[in-house]
């Protein structure tokens, strides 16, 4: 049944009228043709790839078949053409009529070029191999075919053409050959005429229009280079001669055409290894600058002011924004490289809080306005331009066909969402290079350390300038070196205005340390120079704290977490666990060197944001061992998944207990925290105290081509979670794992059936065994081991027991530890006696051995207390229950926090939890005395 015509009504006539004179033209001469062509493709209705390529197939004469000898040149150059023409004039009118959205419109533009370069592509590949054969290399003594590669460069790299784009083509194949023809070429010729005459098919201007203009220029080399490049010969080029505003145009580069797996993976790590960096790179912001530069000032050579693209505030600068966000972090954030897309990325940039919520919100609007407005442009003429008319009646129908009911307002809108953009977009380019209102006249930063710092300071500073390591540093290291020094002075000088000399004096070490460990990769210093007043902030922590220094100056990648204050935010633990499986998506099943460097990498940068907050007093102390109890959650979750999906493709899935076979959802293991890591009191030095527990049959064979014993299997999974967290690399280990509290210590197997679990501490455990399963937490794993784990400890904890024998017994494992770990009386520093935080009396473990009292004496008759594996939640159940008076289990509370935030401190600064023995007097004598009250004085 043939399709009615489609007859538009005089609003939809009125409106195609006014938004295009180029769109109306074409409508008036094919009347017929395009009425039938939009009763087919309803204005309404949306288009996919796969009609394109139908559409293709239609117009150059082939209908449903694809045998291409049956065409010839000119009805593809013909068909391509009027196809263009209807399909421009459905998305114009489309636009017109506000019945596409932006995204949509810019993936169905995009999909047509992808449509249009294929079928270009395969039509003269078949023409060529008629007359000189198949393209064949030599790889591995193995003849195959030579491929070629269309790159598409970007906004079609990126799926977001605009209706009057050329398309930034780059073309690659795989190695220079031999065709096996009776008259045979070599590959690179065949590629260079395949090449041609795609850009024919496509960019040539005949009687019909053109279909795309192409652009070769961003080819290595650019124009008077050869047309087709080997993969060599890029990765050479990308190697020796890339320039970093390069890596912003194959940010976007997308290979259009069908190529083989194993090209497509080559072409694809050359590009990545091009574009992305393994550390965080800063200099693209210095490329920014040059290429903002040269942007206002073709802007002002052109008088080409009033540019929706170029222009101030424009399309570009968003563009700009986040592409240098993109290369920066891509490395590091898989999210941000597969994202090449403006607003995706921007999307992802928000999310992962490289762009503030609200700006990028800003920034997300703008684009929208600018490119719709670039299309309101461009339809009127076809012309691929983003210059404003000037003519007062093409800017108000611009300006109607928009929605605004005159220029002015239209003006307004434009001018706000062009200032949105500018203020990021600036700082980016200037504030960023020296510190807010302070100059950086580095002959008065000299003259004013020598009157402010004296002598030893100054020296320590020339010393280094003058020392080998500086005066070998390549040109490039010691340009960057050169830039950054100023900034680096100047936040000295800063620092010691505001807190004095001592306080540099004890800074300048760190800081000389932190600087020899950067300078010969020298994009640190990029770093520092590209942020001045995050690095006036960085003088005082490296002062405030040894171990944040020491962690900076080994593992320099750190410093952009402190840069990018990743310290006013700390992500709970889904955040946590979204952060870590965004950094993994580029490590490989079985690559477990690269997983052994993401997740320290991932705890490294966690742990030195909690730090820096905890130094700056931005999170109390109950908070800040949150966050590092969350960090080794969400790591051991990735190691016992990451682990368990290992030996499962390698071995099959275990049976578990009731005959079921194992799931990755229902795997069968589960891990258990003790000590600080289960009370959620954990510090920066904290290790690990883990029970490993399981469901599975022991005996039972896993279901894979090498199946072992479910037993073996366990063990096999606990070797190798400890192997991804305790291993010594050259990034140090992610957490020291202790497990000698599982059940029967050092001479038990590693992991333990839930049952055997029961049976021992049922019948076996010894009371300061059920003391550390006061503290011990269901972490992550199969939920009915946990489950089953928290009956258990419920059931053990509360138990009725003796009460004399367990004071005893408490006061006895007390004693014990006091005498092997607490300060001896004979230990002093310049005649005064020394306090143990945690080990001497009055201290932290007298603190958590009466909450541990308290649960294994009292949960039997209040069952509240057995629920909380925390020292402060237990003295709050003490509390609620009457066994403690109100105001006491407050002050031990208090003394609780109080200790732990003096651990803290001495961790941060590198010193034995040892203060003198007069501090704390007044908390230790109440600790003494709560201990006297529940526990008698056999302990003191």
């Amino acid at each position: 049944m043939a399709l009615s015509a489609f007859v538009p009504n005089q609003r939809q006539l009125d409106g195609l009228k006014l938004a295009s004179p180029f769109a109306w033209q074409i409508y008036q001469k094919q009347t017929t043709v395009a009425q039938r062509f939009l009763a087919e493709y309803d204005l309404s209705l949306p288009l996919v790839r796969s009609d394109f390529d139908a559409l293709v197939r239609r117009f150059v004469g082939l209908g449903t078949t694809y045998y291409l000898d049956s065409i010839d040149e000119p009805m593809v150059m013909a068909g391509l053409r009027q196809l263009r023409q209807l399909l421009m004039l459905k998305w114009i009118w489309q636009d017109a009529l506000s019945l596409i959205e932006l995204d949509r419109l810019m993936q169905e533009l995009s999909d047509f070029a992808d449509a249009c370069i294929q079928f270009s592509k395969d039509f003269i590949y078949n023409k060529l191999t008629k007359r000189y054969g198949t393209p064949q290399i030599k790889q591995k003594n193995k003849t195959i075919a030579d491929e070629f590669a269309i790159i598409a460069m970007g906004k079609l790299g990126a799926g977001e053409l605009n209706l009057s784009s050329d398309i930034d083509l780059v073309f690659v194949h795989i190695a220079n050959g031999e065709t096996d023809g009776t008259k045979s070429i070599d590959t690179h010729k065949f590629m260079k005429d395949l090449g041609r005459g795609v850009i024919k098919l496509l960019g040539e201007n005949t009687e019909h229009g053109f279909v795309f203009r192409v652009d070769m220029r961003l080819r290595p080399w650019g124009d008077g280079s050869p047309l087709v490049l080997h993969t060599t010969a890029l990765a050479k080029y990308f190697n020796q001669h890339g320039r970093t505003w390069e890596r912003f145009a194959w940010l976007k580069a997308r290979v259009v055409n069908e190529i083989g797996a194993d090209f497509s993976y080559n072409l694809q790590q050359i590009i990545k290894n091009f574009v992305h960096r393994y550390y965080i790179d800063y200099s693209a912001f210095s490329a920014l600058r040059e290429m903002k530069a040269m942007i206002v000032n073709q802007q002002t050579q052109r008088q080409d002011l009033d540019n929706v693209k170029l222009g101030v505030g424009g399309i570009r600068d968003i563009e700009f924004i986040v592409q240098a966000f993109a290369l920066i972090y891509g490395g590091h954030h898989v999210a941000l490289a597969e994202n090449s897309a403006c607003l995706p990325c921007l999307t992802k940039l928000i999310e992962l809080g490289y762009i503030e919520e609200q700006e990028g919100e800003q920034l997300a609007a703008a684009y929208r306005f600018l490119r719709r407005l670039e299309h309101a442009i461009q339809a009127r003429h076809d012309q691929q331009t983003q210059q404003l008319p000037s003519g007062a009646d093409e800017l108000a129908a611009i300006a109607t066909c928009l929605g605004f009911e005159s220029v002015a307002a239209f003006r307004s809108v434009l001018d706000a969402h062009r200032q949105n953009v500018s203020r990021p977009f600036g700082r980016m380019v200037t504030d960023r290079q020296s510190p807010k209102q302070e100059s950086l006249d580095i002959a008065q930063i000299y003259e004013s350390l020598q009157d402010t710092l004296g002598d030893e300071a100054n020296a320590i500073l020339a010393d280094f300038m003058n020392s080998k390591l500086v005066a070998t540093l390549d040109e490039v290291s010691k340009e960057r070196l050169n830039q950054a020094y100023p900034i680096i002075l100047h936040a000295v000088l800063l620092h010691a205005k505001r807190q004095g000399v001592p306080a540099v004096m004890q800074a300048l070490p760190r800081l000389i340390d932190l600087l020899e460990g950067i300078c010969r990769r020298s994009i640190y210093l990029v770093m520092l120079s590209e942020n001045p007043n995050a690095t006036m902030r960085l003088i005082p922590m490296l002062g405030q704290s040894s171990w944040i220094a020491r962690e900076l100056a080994h593992y320099p990648v750190l410093l952009d977490t402190f840069l990018q204050k990743r310290y006013l935010h700390l992500p709970d633990r889904a955040e946590l666990g979204n952060i870590l499986r965004q950094s993994l998506l580029r490590v490989e099943p079985f690559d477990d060197e690269s997983y052994l460097t993401a997740i320290r990498f991932f705890k490294k940068t966690q742990v030195l944001a909690v730090a820096t907050a905890d130094i700056l007093g931005l999170r109390h102390i109950m908070k800040v061992s949150d966050s590092l109890t969350f960090i080794a959650e969400v790591v051991l979750h990735s190691a016992l998944y990451r682990a368990y999906d290992e030996l499962s493709k390698k071995h099959g899935l275990p049976l578990l207990q009731n005959g079921e076979r194992a799931t990755v959802d229902n795997c069968g293991f589960a891990i258990i925290g003790y000590g600080k890591l289960g009370g959620l009191e954990m510090s920066y030095a904290s290790d690990l105290d883990l029970v490993f527990l399981h469901r599975i049959d022991e005996l039972g064979e896993t279901d894979g081509e090498k199946p072992i014993s479910g037993m073996k299997f366990a063990a096999r999974l606990i070797q190798k979670i400890i192997t991804y967290l305790a291993t010594q690399t050259r990034d140090g280990r992610a957490y020291e794992i202790d497990t000698r509290l599982r059940p029967s210590g050092n001479a038990g197997v590693a992991v333990i059936s839930t049952w055997a679990f029961e049976m021992y501490q049922t019948q076996k455990a010894w009371s300061w065994e059920h003391q550390a399963l006061v503290r011990a937490r269901g972490l992550v794993g199969d939920d009915s081991v946990l489950a089953e784990f928290d009956r258990i400890r419920k059931q053990v904890l509360t138990t009725r027991r003796d009460v004399a024998q367990i004071r005893l017994d408490v006061i006895q494992m007390r004693q014990k530890m006091q005498t092997h770990l607490g300060s001896k009386s004979d230990n002093h520093t310049d005649g005064k006696h020394q306090f143990h935080l945690k080990q001497d009396s009055g201290g932290l473990v007298d603190i958590e051995f009466l909450a541990q009292y308290l649960v294994l004496r009292y949960a039997r008759d209040y069952a509240e207390l057995a629920r909380w594996s925390d020292n402060v939640r237990i003295f709050e159940a003490a509390q609620t229950t009457g066994i403690l008076a109100s105001e006491d289990c407050k002050q031990l509370t208090d003394a609780y926090l109080q200790l732990r935030k003096k651990t803290h401190e001495m961790a941060l600064s590198e010193q034995p939890a040892v203060v003198s023995d007069d501090q704390f007097g007044q908390l230790r004598q109440f600790v003494r005395t709560m201990w006297l009250e529940q526990l008698g004085d056999e302990a003191q």
